[in-house]
């Protein structure tokens, strides 16, 4: 099973397939389309073999479809038909969640990825399920605005540094995770990591992306993701309107 692996984030579309050793990637954007965005990787990877297709979104997903629009670049995205464009069986996950699968190990494993907002990802005996922790509300905002880059930037490195360390203890003590996988590009900016913690690596969303079309590895069965409800939806249609 060829399997290529798209990680669509605001900055670059990443991608990867089976026999590969070293990703590829181009600049997105505030303009990048999903037409564009599939014409970018075909023209990326017209040299590689693949029969599959894994893709992780940085927004909800519900149905193997984008749920809402990204904030982060351009329109169209949940109308678009990925599987004609690609004329391959696609996957689709939130970027999160594939990040966050690739990470796994056993048991309940929380992610949390420290990026430009707070990625987030509970995985419980194999099944994925992606949440909205970044929303909820913490001191005068949410957590996402204490441990996001907008936090990082007004509190500075080290109340940052408090501020994650806190975040985390409190999930722990609210889902009471076997361990808790911190990624993100804002990562390795951490001094120590919290109790409970491993690091994780970006790198992971590809093996995520690989494991969603496995039906063995360290699964019983292929990994399964938990519906996104309409509330959740409804919430990030209402964040992503403040955000203009």
């Amino acid at each position: 099973m060829k399997i290529l692996v798209i990680d669509v984030g605001g900055t670059h579309v990443k991608v990867l397939a089976t026999g590969q050793n070293i990703h590829r990637e181009f600049v997105s954007g505030k303009n990048l389309t999903p037409k564009r965005m599939v014409a970018g990787v075909r023209k990326l990877v017209a040299d590689w073999d693949y029969d599959y297709i894994s893709i992780g979104y940085p927004g909800p997903v519900l149905h193997n479809h984008p749920a809402i629009e990204p904030w982060n670049l351009g329109k169209g995205w949940v109308d678009f038909n990925f599987k004609a464009a690609f004329k391959r069986p696609v996957k689709m996950v939130n970027d999160a969640a594939m990040q966050a699968l690739g990470s796994y190990r056993r048991g309940k494993m929380l992610f949390l990825g420290l990026g430009t907002g707070l990625g987030s990802a509970l995985i419980v005996e194999g099944q994925i399920v992606s949440m909205e922790l970044a929303h909820l509300p913490y001191r005068k905002g949410t957590f996402e605005d204490y441990v996001g880059l907008r936090g990082f930037q007004k509190y500075g490195k080290k109340k940052w540094r408090k501020y994650v360390a806190d975040v985390t203890a409190r999930l722990i003590a609210a889902l009471e995770p076997d361990e808790v996988v911190l990624g993100g590009g804002n990562m390795k900016q951490l001094k120590k990591l919290p109790p409970l913690c491993r690091a994780g690596d970006n790198a992971n969303a590809f093996l995520g992306g690989f494991r969603l079309w496995q039906q063995n590895d360290k699964f019983t069965t292929a990994p399964t993701v938990a519906p996104v409800t309409k509330e959740i939806i409804t919430h990030h249609k209402k964040k992503i309107t403040s955000r203009k």
